[in-house]
């Protein structure tokens, strides 16, 4: 995207017209898939940047340049997948609403878990859905506060069962969660089908993740064997599944 590369190499001070230079991207991410290519992307060439001009910034000025090169995709990004992009592992991330500094902290998990992410191969819009919830805010403004109020429970919850190793609830409260994206038309048809497909094949919960209406469904799948039947029943469904890792 032009626009993000203009924005990043502003942000770097670099004159695009007066410095040419040639970027070669390269990775098995799937852009355009809610995986957080884009965020990848802008990190990526902060840091290439950076390295080649000897420009000396921090890990955290590197995450505000990617910041600016995720704003050239998505308008108003949260900033979660280009601070994962910069700093790695499993991140706590909290999006600070008044413009200030965001917060977030590594998560430590008792041992390494097993995990299925089903690519439904749909793309959308992250501005578009953004702003079909703006709109829904605006016209059930007290039902929204209330998700958003049993969102942030949930998902305080999930941090700490997740620090503690109990993760039948962190399946539960992915489920609730789920739900939460349902009520306000964020999940898409294929969202939900996959959800069910990792439930009914041994996940502990499943959820949609990303943009929604499409992109990727996280299905939370512990121990190998329970991660290879969900990975091979959402393939039978003709949908891409990638097999990974967190807390490593």
């Amino acid at each position: 995207c032009l626009i993000s590369i203009r924005l990043i190499f502003d942000a770097c001070g670099i004159d695009m017209e007066r410095t040419p230079i040639r970027l070669t991207l390269g990775g098995d991410l799937v852009a355009a898939s809610g995986v957080g290519a884009s965020a990848a992307s802008s990190a990526a060439i902060a840091w290439a940047l950076n390295e080649h001009f000897s420009l000396g910034y921090s890990k955290k000025r590197i995450n505000e340049i990617a910041y600016e090169g995720e704003r050239g995709y998505h308008g108003r990004p949260s900033g979660l997948d280009n601070t994962v992009s910069v700093y790695g592992g499993l991140i706590w991330f909290l999006k600070n609403p008044d413009g200030g500094p965001n917060i977030f902290e590594g998560l430590n998990l008792p041992s390494p878990v097993e995990i299925v992410l089903a690519n439904t191969g749909i793309t959308s819009s992250t501005r578009k859905v953004l702003d079909d919830v703006a709109r829904f805010k605006g016209k059930k403004g007290g039902m929204f506060k209330d998700i958003s109020q049993r969102y942030n429970r949930i998902a305080e919850k999930a941090r700490k069962s997740l620090s503690e190793g109990d993760l039948k609830d962190v399946g539960r409260l992915m489920d609730l969660n789920h739900g939460l994206l349902q009520d306000i038309s964020v999940s898409g048809r294929v969202n939900d089908f996959l959800v069910s497909v990792s439930k009914d094949n041994g996940a502990l919960g499943a959820k949609m993740t990303g943009t929604g209406r499409g992109g990727l469904v996280l299905a939370l799948t512990p121990g190998r064997k329970a991660q290879e039947n969900v990975a091979k029943a959402i393939e039978a469904e003709g949908y891409s599944a990638y097999k990974t890792v967190i807390g490593v």
